[in-house]
């Protein structure tokens, strides 16, 4: 009986914080009045886009039967409604993520967890099909994918930082990228670059604690990553003051251009901040691009 107890817990332990999320995230969600869709009526730019092979969570009533009988593989027409209404939602998980300078402040996790997936709520009661990158959940509506998904956004990684992935992005799609964009930003510039080159356009959302930005830091300081794998430590934080925050300019400045090149947008939110002013923008940065 060890065994079954041992997993019970360890299951218990995964969901435990799934459900906080979730109201959390709906309660956010409510604080945002939704405007008319255009695309919710059925039939409005019900036209063919492109065949594709049919994927694992394709249902069979989405198959072209006439299509897929000229070859060896299951063929599924995209429509162009189903294709602008599809967003790819990615969050990073890792362990800097985890990060808070104040008990009273949430985490940058936590708030760009909320974030998404509050978004994801309004999107999804507004028609839409939101799912999350690299293949893990494809988009779809629904309370049931909501869910899922709060589960999925509710598991920690042990990197220290977070890279996404443009795996499952459709065509002309929709993104949303949430990050404190603090570690590599190649991994995040190849992304966007990818993104763009299939006609995705999203906005990026950086998450930063306020203790980031201003490094109220002096005399002897250790620096260390949320992982313990990488740590620093100096008798006079203090003069690194100014070259921390010229990096940081540098940093936003990248991401700037970044998103400009791509036709992305960006928007930096800070944990002290209110979520509701950030969902704001990153729920109106998406309408931009329908």
């Amino acid at each position: 009986m060890t065994q079954p107890l041992v997993l019970r817990s360890k299951a218990e332990s995964l969901a435990a914080p799934m459900p906080a999320l979730l109201v959390e995230a709906e309660r956010l969600a409510t604080t945002v009045l939704l405007g008319e869709h255009g695309r919710k009526r059925a039939g409005t730019g019900d036209t063919f886009w492109q065949y594709r092979p049919a994927q694992t969570h394709d249902e069979a009533r989405s198959i072209d039967w006439r299509r897929s009988a000229r070859s060896d593989v299951n063929f599924v027409q995209d429509k162009e409604w189903q294709i602008a209404q599809s967003i790819i939602l990615w969050v990073d998980q890792a362990a800097a993520m985890s990060f808070s300078s104040d008990s009273n402040l949430p985490s940058k996790a936590q708030r760009a967890r909320v974030l998404g997936l509050a978004c994801a709520i309004l999107l999804i009661r507004g028609g839409e099909r939101v799912g999350l990158t690299g293949l893990r959940l494809p988009p779809r509506r629904g309370a049931a994918q909501v869910v899922q998904m709060a589960q999925l956004l509710s598991v920690d990684d042990d990197a220290d930082y977070g890279t996404p992935t443009t795996q499952g992005m459709l065509p002309h799609s929709r993104a949303i990228f949430i990050s404190d964009f603090l570690g590599d930003l190649q991994p995040i510039a190849d992304a966007l670059l990818r993104a763009a080159d299939r006609g995705v356009r999203g906005a990026l959302v950086q998450v930063l604690d306020p203790q980031e930005e201003t490094f109220p830091f002096d005399g002897r300081t250790i620096f260390q990553s949320m992982s313990g794998s990488l740590q620093h430590e100096t008798l006079k934080a203090g003069d690194l003051k100014q070259r921390y925050l010229d990096r940081l300019a540098e940093r936003k400045d990248r991401l700037t251009h970044l998103v400009q090149t791509t036709g992305w947008q960006f928007q930096t939110h800070h944990t002290n901040d209110s979520a509701t002013k950030a969902l704001l923008w990153l729920y109106g940065a998406l309408e931009q691009h329908r």
